[in-house]
């Protein structure tokens, strides 16, 4: 496993995180607790330290499995738990994001009761709230970190004003946006600034959401609502990424012997991410990165790679289409 440090972690972190998004259901169909947490005991023992998690998995769920696999594994000074607030769950259909101090600070005590633990590592605000002043969100923050509740600070999918406007007030650790082969928009803004401001970027949905692990059928049916969440899984596009997929499945085979898995996380390593999200549900599902470390992609292949992309997908699905909604309150 490859780790780093910051200034700001009090421990070294693995460059692959485990995602936890799909342990929560929902999007994702039924999920097995027990196979949860078998999932999580064997990230630990591939040498992964990072679990990135929020209340949005599963209205909590996510959360509450991952506090029951420390608890029983007893390993809870060597895992960094990255969680996220920002998200009003009140109503399940009618989700919103939310940053008011009263509504963030509930969501933070509910976090620390749900993982079973006194602090979080690193606390994330899920989605910007454009309703708020984002020094203001800042400083909330601060002060969490002065109680001793959080030990560090990140944001995800925030344009860079909004970065730039939320750490006046606070010491800004690490920035999470979405980043794979197939989305790939932040790679000249978000991750070139975290670099640029030494912070930790940290890619999401490093397997697209399963179309880069090379097991869907185009006649898939899902039995999670996946399909009618991400465009992408829809024909016309499905079927595109399909090909796309089957062709990237084929070039690292015949050029490094890997599985696909291991080559969409090692692009968004060698692109330059520090921390690359896996997300499983299932222990076996975390095995290719056993092939992942041994070797790089070079600048040839990168430039294979971005061509067989552009060659098999006509009309390239972004992910805004995960864009929560903003709640209904007018500025004051």
């Amino acid at each position: 496993m490859e780790y780093l440090t910051h200034p700001s972690f009090d421990k070294e972190v693995s460059r692959i995180g485990l995602g936890t998004w799909a342990m929560g259901g929902s999007l994702w169909g039924e999920t097995d607790e027990r196979e949860s947490i078998a999932t999580i005991h064997h990230a630990f023992d591939l040498g992964i330290n990072i679990l990135d998690t929020a209340p949005g998995y599963g209205f909590g769920l996510s959360e509450e499995v991952i506090g029951r696999a420390i608890k029983q594994c007893g390993k809870r000074d060597q895992v960094f738990i990255a969680t996220k607030c920002g998200l009003n769950l009140n109503e399940p259909n009618n989700v919103y994001r939310d940053c008011r101090k009263e509504s963030i600070s509930k969501e933070l005590e509910d976090s620390l009761r749900r993982l079973q633990v006194d602090y979080i590592d690193l606390y994330q605000i899920h989605w910007p709230d454009p309703l708020m002043s984002q020094s203001e969100v800042g400083e909330i923050f601060h002060n969490f970190i002065i109680e001793g509740k959080i030990k560090s600070v990140g944001v995800c999918n925030f344009s860079l004003e909004e970065i730039k406007n939320f750490r006046s007030k606070v010491y800004l650790s690490a920035l999470q946006f979405p980043f794979n082969l197939f989305e790939r928009e932040q790679e000249d803004t978000t991750l070139r600034y975290s670099k640029e401001n030494g912070m930790v970027s940290m890619g999401y949905s490093s397997l697209c959401r399963g179309l880069l692990t090379g097991t869907l059928r185009e006649d898939q049916i899902f039995e999670e609502l996946r399909k009618n969440f991400d465009p992408k899984f829809k024909n016309p596009y499905f079927a595109q990424y399909l090909i796309c997929v089957g062709r990237l499945e084929q070039w690292v085979r015949d050029k490094y012997n890997k599985p696909i898995t291991a080559l969409a996380v090692r692009w968004s390593l060698d692109k330059g991410v520090d921390v690359a999200l896996w997300g499983a549900r299932k222990p076996e599902e975390l095995d290719p990165i056993k092939t992942l470390m041994d070797w790089k992609l070079t600048d040839d292949d990168l430039k294979e790679l971005d061509s067989i992309i552009s060659e098999t997908i006509v009309n390239p699905i972004g992910p805004q289409f995960m864009s929560p909604p903003v709640r209904k309150e007018e500025l004051t």
